[in-house]
């Protein structure tokens, strides 16, 4: 059988104006979803095919079941269509989520990066003051400048504990955030641990002369690594002491709050400026108002943050109306 000339131009002509205008509509669809595109471009082929048939039907002599018979045929192809489209968009979203993954990925890296960067910065300036102290001391006392050997070695422990501290801060900040490390934990009563840790940090504040309040109620059991949320608490009872001035109050309680254990630390600094209250707990950030000689290496409250999520649990931070209140929220056993 011969087709005749005008039947493919007619068929090819058909064809082309369904499919360009189908590819159209698939473009426009694909900027908005692209999965929806993916589905729909299959039909495309199928409805052009359909365009030409019909358009050629009659150049070639076709008769109505035999046209009815293609008709049926191809609208038997139109469930494979779809099916090879979910398919494809199935595995475009797929794609589409590994990418954003990678870039998330790849921005958390460049940002911790930075941080490690920043941190490492920090920290070897914090450290050369104290050594330099150490060292000043330690020559004049080699060459008999300082008559009060007592004082001079209280100077000495003095820099070395806090060399100690930051060296301290270092791993324990590593280890949070190693993930082959994991944290040894035990059910014990929050309030306990609360409620033992403010007890042991009351010299410090009375030396500050900042007043702990609060309450802790016993009965509050989770699942813990005690050495580690002990360590969290205590840096926000001693981040709250050391940012109120004198005659001022912090107040730790503990509550119970849908289904998390919930631990509040209310200080009287002030507050914190709304633009930096998202940054508190990154690694190594230091308010301006905070890098005093013993505002420590910026560690402590990025630790909180560790401690919170090695516990698949939350620190938080908001301004009240005589300072902040930090907020770790733990699940609790059930």
């Amino acid at each position: 059988m011969t087709v005749p000339v005008d039947a493919l131009l007619f068929s090819a002509t058909a064809a082309a104006v369904v499919g360009i205008a189908g590819a159209v509509i698939i473009l426009a669809i694909a900027r908005v979803r692209v999965a929806v595109a993916a589905v729909a471009a299959p039909l495309v082929v199928v409805l052009s095919v359909t365009a030409g048939v019909i358009a050629g039907a009659g150049s070639m002599l076709l008769s109505a079941a035999d046209l009815t018979g293609i008709l049926l045929v191809l609208l038997a192809t139109v469930p494979i269509a779809l099916a090879v489209g979910a398919l494809v968009a199935v595995r475009i979203q797929s794609a589409a989520r590994a990418a954003e993954r990678a870039a998330a990925a790849a921005e958390t890296e460049r940002r911790i990066e930075g941080q490690r960067r920043d941190l490492i910065a920090w920290v070897s300036h914090d450290l050369r003051t104290p050594l330099a102290g150490i060292r000043a001391t330690a020559e004049a006392l080699q060459d008999g400048v300082i008559p009060d050997a007592v004082g001079a070695a209280e100077s000495i422990r003095h820099d070395a504990m806090r060399m100690s501290a930051m060296v301290d801060d270092l791993l324990m900040l590593s280890r949070l955030q190693a993930p082959s490390v994991a944290l040894e934990r035990m059910d014990m009563d929050i309030g306990d641990l609360v409620s033992d840790t403010v007890a042991a940090l009351r010299p410090i504040a009375e030396a500050a002369g900042v007043e702990l309040t609060g309450a802790a109620p016993t009965g509050v059991r989770a699942t813990v690594a005690s050495p580690e949320l002990r360590r969290a608490i205590g840096n926000l009872v001693v981040n709250g002491i050391r940012h109120t001035p004198r005659g001022g109050v912090v107040d730790t309680t503990l509550a119970l709050e849908d289904g998390r254990a919930v631990v509040a630390v209310a200080d009287s600094c002030g507050g914190i400026p709304e633009t930096d209250l998202p940054h508190v707990f990154e690694t190594g950030w230091r308010g301006s108002a905070s890098r005093r000689p013993d505002a420590g290496a910026g560690l402590g409250l990025a630790i909180v943050r560790g401690v919170a999520d090695a516990h698949q649990g939350s620190a938080t931070v908001r301004n009240n109306s005589t300072g902040c209140v930090f907020e770790l929220r733990l699940p609790v056993t059930v």
